[in-house]
C-alpha cells in the first residue's frame, strides 16, 4: 500500500519503520542510582549531579520496546553518530477523538484528508499485516525516541519492519517540516464574547479566552 520492504543491507533512510525500539522512561524527582561502590542511591537527578560533581551517573531505568519511525534525514543518517526516530502508537490512542465514532468510510474519508491538514501532530499509517500494522497506527510527533546509528544499523535484518513509500516518504517530509516550523495561534483571538461562546460550544476542549473576550 504505502510501505515497501527494503532488502536488509539497505542503508537506513527517513520512514524506515522498526520494531522494539527501546523507550527509556525515567523519573528525575526519583532516581535510582548507584555510587562509586555499586551501593544503590535514590534522589533527585540534581541532587546526584551536584553531590558527585557532574561526573555521569549510572542508575537503573524502565526501557520498553515500542516502534519508531526514522526522522533523520537520509544523508545524515549515514554519517550522524545518533538517529533520531518518532515513536508508532495504535492511532486510536495518538488521536483520541475517534474513540466514539463510528467505524464507516465517510468518517474515516474526513479523518485522514481534512484533520490530516490541519493537524501536524501526527503522521497516519494505514494496516498492512505484511509490516505487522494490525490495526490503524500513527506516528507522533511530540515522542522522540535517539539511538546510536550503528546500533540501529545492526537492527536492520531483524527489526526493520518496512519503510515508507516515495508516495508516503514525501508526504512525511512535508508533514515532519511542519510540525517543527508552527507556532502558536489561536484563531479564536478576534472574537467577540458572544462569538467565543458560540465557538467554544463546537469545541471538544477547553478554550481560555483573552482578557478583551471576559
Amino acid at each position: 500500500m504505502v510501505y515497501e520492504r527494503p532488502s536488509p543491507g539497505d542503508p537506513i533512510r527517513q520512514g524506515d519503520i522498526f520494531r522494539d525500539v527501546p523507550r527509556v522512561d525515567v523519573s528525575l524527582e526519583k532516581l535510582h542510582a548507584f555510587d562509586e561502590q555499586d551501593n544503590p542511591v535514590e534522589g533527585r537527578w540534581v541532587d546526584l549531579i551536584d553531590g558527585w560533581g557532574g561526573r555521569p551517573v549510572r542508575a537503573a531505568v524502565y526501557i520498553r520496546p515500542v516502534i519508531g519511525m526514522v526522522v533523520t534525514q537520509d544523508c545524515d543518517a549515514l554519517r550522524s553518530r545518533d538517529i533520531s526516530l518518532c515513536e508508532i502508537r495504535p492511532f486510536r490512542e495518538i488521536y483520541p477523538r475517534i474513540a466514539d465514532m463510528k467505524d464507516t468510510p465517510k468518517k474515516w474519508v474526513s479523518v485522514i484528508t481534512q484533520h490530516a491538514r490541519v493537524n501536524y501532530e501526527w503522521f497516519y499509517l494505514p494496516v498492512n499485516h505484511e509490516i505487522g500494522f494490525t490495526e490503524r497506527m500513527g506516528a507522533d510527533f511530540s515522542t522522540m525516541l535517539r539511538i546510536a546509528r550503528k546500533d540501529l544499523e545492526s537492527m536492520r535484518v531483524q527489526r526493520r519492519m518496512g519503510r515508507l513509500n516515495e508516495v508516503a516518504a514525501a508526504h512525511f517530509r512535508e508533514r515532519l517540516s511542519g510540525f517543527f516550523r508552527r507556532y502558536p495561534y489561536n484563531e479564536w483571538y478576534p472574537l467577540t464574547k458572544e462569538e467565543l461562546e458560540e465557538y467554544r460550544r463546537s469545541k471538544p476542549e477547553p478554550i481560555e479566552p483573552y482578557e478583551w473576550q471576559k
